[in-house]
């Protein structure tokens, strides 16, 4: 893990020239970045954005403030709950952060301070590659994303150096956490943890806040960004002739049921003989009912169930089974 780091991030300069060299192609790296998708804007208006991703808006100030950020997705992530009061204070989570607002100004919460617990130290710099804020050097690639993404104006000060937690390399800041992923897509192995979902479990705060909602503008329908297919027997097992039923429940990508999901599964028996059942739709709970007549099957044998469920242009598989008894 280490080795990659150092392999990935570790840049020798001996010149300025070669610094600036060096500046230019990790920036051209963090570029990449920008071009992650980003939640289309409502219809009907531009004062809130509603995010078909968790299902939840985004609105005045806060929007504001995260539509001035460099890359808000990267930094901040999708809304997870509404803009709520809490103690006086208007409050936001998201993804990988929170935002308030203070006497008429948006900040980011200190979630970085409020949640640190020391990991293992690393003790690796290069003061050709590093600058130091608050006492603490940040280097490498963490000093091209911090910079490119707010600097202390959005993730405050470093509160420690290079650290090994939740098996990567790791820097906390007063506001966020940063992280090395070696595997990720070059330009994209920068990564600001999920503090904000995090630190919302670890505020206690009410788990309905998390709820997906509708548009403010009612104008706007939420769309369907991807499919969760869940499939299971009645019974788990079933004599050699019997009756069945095939539960399929198809939800969107924040767990809310998809309607009118056209369900088609193919069984296969016992014998190795192959059924295709008749297609069916999905109610307005997302679960359509697939009667499974059981005849003549082996004792001991397992029948498969391979499901498939298209909704639009989006599709979506899983496959169960159960077992003849006798």
């Amino acid at each position: 893990m280490i080795a990659s780091f150092l392999q990935g991030m570790y840049v020798s300069v001996y010149n300025k020239n070669m610094m600036k060299s060096v500046r230019i192609f990790l920036g051209l790296i963090v570029l990449c970045g920008l071009f992650m998708a980003t939640p289309v804007s409502a219809e009907g208006g531009t004062d809130f954005r509603f995010f078909n991703e968790t299902g939840h808006n985004l609105q005045g100030e806060f929007l504001k403030y995260y539509d001035n950020l460099a890359n808000p997705t990267a930094v901040l992530g999708y809304p997870i709950t509404e803009q709520f009061e809490k103690n006086g204070v208007l409050l936001q989570y998201f993804q990988r952060g929170r935002l308030e607002l203070v006497g008429g100004t948006v900040r980011p919460t200190n979630l970085g301070q409020l949640t640190y617990k020391p990991g293992v130290k690393l003790n690796f710099k290069n003061s050709m590659a590093c600058e130091t804020y608050g006492g603490y050097a940040v280097c490498f690639a963490f000093l091209e994303f911090f910079k490119a993404n707010g600097g202390v104006a959005y993730f405050g000060n470093p509160i420690s150096g290079f650290e090994f937690q939740d098996n990567a390399i790791v820097q906390y800041f007063e506001n966020a956490r940063l992280e090395w992923h070696a595997s990720n897509a070059e330009g994209n192995r920068v990564v600001v943890t999920h503090l904000g979902s995090t630190y919302f479990t670890l505020a206690n705060e009410d788990s309905a806040l998390l709820d997906p909602v509708d548009p403010i503008n009612n104008t706007t329908k939420p769309e369907v960004l991807s499919l969760n297919v869940l499939a299971f027997p009645w019974k788990a097992v079933t004599y050699s002739t019997d009756t069945q039923l095939i539960f399929v429940v198809v939800q969107d990508q924040t767990s809310q049921p998809v309607e009118k999901a056209q369900v088609s599964a193919v069984v296969t028996w016992t014998d190795g003989s192959v059924q295709t059942l008749p297609m069916l739709l999905t109610g307005d709970s997302g679960i359509a009912t697939l009667p499974l007549p059981v005849t003549d099957q082996t004792y001991g044998g397992l029948v498969t169930v391979d499901v498939d469920v298209v909704h639009g242009t989006l599709a979506g598989h899983t496959e169960t089974s159960f077992r003849i008894w006798y």
